[in-house]
């Protein structure tokens, strides 16, 4: 395909990796970044082998590798019997794969630095308001209707609450969920934890308090863990006003073993509230603009996937225009690369969800006592691994991609 003058509308982590992917194809790129200074937004996350094979194409993995921290299991346990209701190791696949939990700080800046190196031009403090298309363009104009860019392409990439994709023709509709959590991240040097594994305590579905060793957010910083507790949103005002102290008390009386890390906590300033919504945008494309990320579908955090999800539509959108004769059919190619692996994990999630934040106390009995038996038994180790790991379908052949796999650290190919 000829040259494309692409504009990508967010500077998280699927707009840098498009700019990175699409600069380096030849196009000419340029972000619009609403903050003045672009910045991560969030605790931690966890790095799928999906997203670590998209980060490791662009030749960042020794970098991200760096700063991030294997992640070899997912472990929850009812915060009363200590009964193990969840059990996910990634090496009931084989090949060598793991997790890496990375600050968001430390994926932004891998991403931010290698685009800063490229030369990719970053404009900042433009908010925008929708999209036009005229005579094979498109424009995109701020709240005031002036135009700030004018493209072949544009990229939308601003998260779940684009007002660009809220705008357009293929508008989804959203499904705010009753449950989000509250975040912090934490110091965790020095302090008992499992430094390989996600931890997490339940009360039946209601509570969900969870510690996730994320590595460092720079290099020559101490290690942090994220740090969560799952509430309904709707009642976050209402434990804010009870108190911290209350609150604290009240992790500390299903975990004693979260103490010191609720002892760093002094006040709800430190603490993030995520909200959650199911929305998908259908096709991910519509009058010039092609959305990835959370632009394009997002739901519960649950199974992790979000990060890599993102990272995965920048490499499709950017497989796609490499091997396809017009932008056209660029953009058909790009929704069908990623149609089948979005629904699934959408449908994955919204299905386990309950099982982990809900009222249910009957939907909690049989995760703690059928589903936790059945995981042992092969192949559900397996197919658990495959879930969490994002690769239960194939999501790289049709994203260009060759999976990797990073046994003991080093990394090779699958």
């Amino acid at each position: 395909m000829e040259r494309l003058d692409i504009g990508i509308a967010g500077a998280g982590p699927a707009g840098l990796a498009a700019a990175l992917f699409l600069a380096r194809a030849g196009h000419k790129v340029e972000l619009i970044e609403r903050f003045a200074q672009p910045s991560p937004v969030g605790s931690g996350l966890l790095m799928q082998p999906t997203g670590l094979t998209v980060l490791d194409a662009l030749g960042l993995s020794p970098a991200i590798h760096a700063l991030g921290n294997r992640i070899d299991r997912l472990h929850g346990a009812d915060a009363s019997s200590g009964r193990t209701v969840l059990d996910v190791r990634y090496d009931a696949l084989a090949g060598g794969r793991y997790g890496l939990a990375v600050h968001r700080a430390a994926l932004f800046s891998t991403l931010n630095d290698a685009v800063v190196a490229e030369g990719i031009p970053v404009r900042t403090g433009i908010t925008l308001a929708k999209a036009e298309t005229r005579q094979s363009r498109t424009a995109l104009h701020d709240p005031d209707g002036e135009i700030v860019g004018d493209y072949d392409l544009v990229i939308d990439a601003t998260g779940a609450r684009s007002q660009l994709a809220a705008a357009s023709v293929v508008a989804p509709g959203v499904k705010e969920l009753p449950w989000g959590a509250f975040w912090a991240t934490l110091d965790c040097d020095g302090i008992a934890h499992d430094a390989r594994a996600l931890t997490q305590r339940y009360d039946a579905a209601k509570v969900m308090i969870g510690v996730l060793p994320v590595g460092r957010a720079r290099a020559g910083e101490g290690r942090k863990v994220a740090f969560f507790w799952s509430l309904k949103t709707a009642d976050a005002d209402a434990v804010r006003k009870a108190g911290l102290d209350r609150w604290k008390a009240g992790i500390a009386g299903y975990w004693p073993e979260a103490v010191p890390f609720l002892d760093q906590i002094a006040d709800w300033d430190q603490l993030t509230l995520a909200r959650y919504a199911h929305r998908t945008t259908l096709p991910p494309h519509a009058d010039g603009i092609a959305f990835i990320g959370d632009s394009a579908h997002s739901t519960s955090p649950q199974l992790g996937q979000g990060a890599n999800m993102a990272l995965l539509d920048a490499a499709a959108l950017a497989h796609a225009l490499r091997t396809s004769g017009s932008l056209e059919e660029a953009l058909a190619a790009y929704a069908a690369a990623r149609r089948s692996h979005v629904r699934l994990f959408q449908l994955l999630s919204y299905v386990f969800t309950p099982f982990y934040q809900s009222d249910s106390r009957s939907i909690a009995w049989l995760r703690d006592r059928l589903v936790a038996t059945v995981a042992k038994i092969p192949p559900a180790p397996q197919i658990l691994a495959a879930i969490v790991s994002g690769t239960l379908t194939d999501p790289f052949s049709r994203t260009g991609l060759t999976e990797c796999r990073w046994p003991d650290g080093v990394l090779r190919e699958a």
